[in-house]
């Protein structure tokens, strides 16, 4: 049974950082492409970044690239997404998600991903 769990999740102010974790069991998350989404209040879902497996490339929403970073711990089977300068536009639930593909779902589609777990709440605000 696989489950994934999202965490790390808080209340930030601007120009702070965050680290959010994303733990898996019942599937190895260093065979497989690990995304991110998140959805704010009254918009649509957005993709954050991805992570390759096999060649570990990395891929950023426009809205995040130069602050958010995504890596592996693959010995605790998780994966973790870093953010700093957080801005208030960051404010959302977001959303870890895997499937059994090695590459990450093209044009930021990680919600498609077949296996999601519940979301992690981040406020930034002063």
């Amino acid at each position: 049974h696989v489950q994934l769990q999202a965490s790390g999740g808080g209340l930030v102010q601007p120009g702070g950082s965050l680290r959010l974790s994303c733990e898996a069991s019942g599937i190895t998350l260093d065979y497989y492409a690990v995304g991110w989404f998140r959805q704010a209040p009254g918009k649509e879902r957005e993709g954050v970044s991805c992570i390759n497996s096999r060649d570990g490339n990395t891929y950023y929403g426009e809205a995040v690239k130069g602050r958010f970073t995504l890596f592996r711990d693959n010995v605790k089977n998780t994966v973790y997404l870093r953010m700093e300068n957080l801005k208030t536009e960051d404010t959302a639930v977001y959303y870890c998600a895997t499937d059994h593909t090695s590459h990450c779902p093209p044009a930021g589609d990680y919600d498609g991903m077949h296996y999601r777990g519940k979301g992690t709440q981040v406020t930034v605000s002063s």
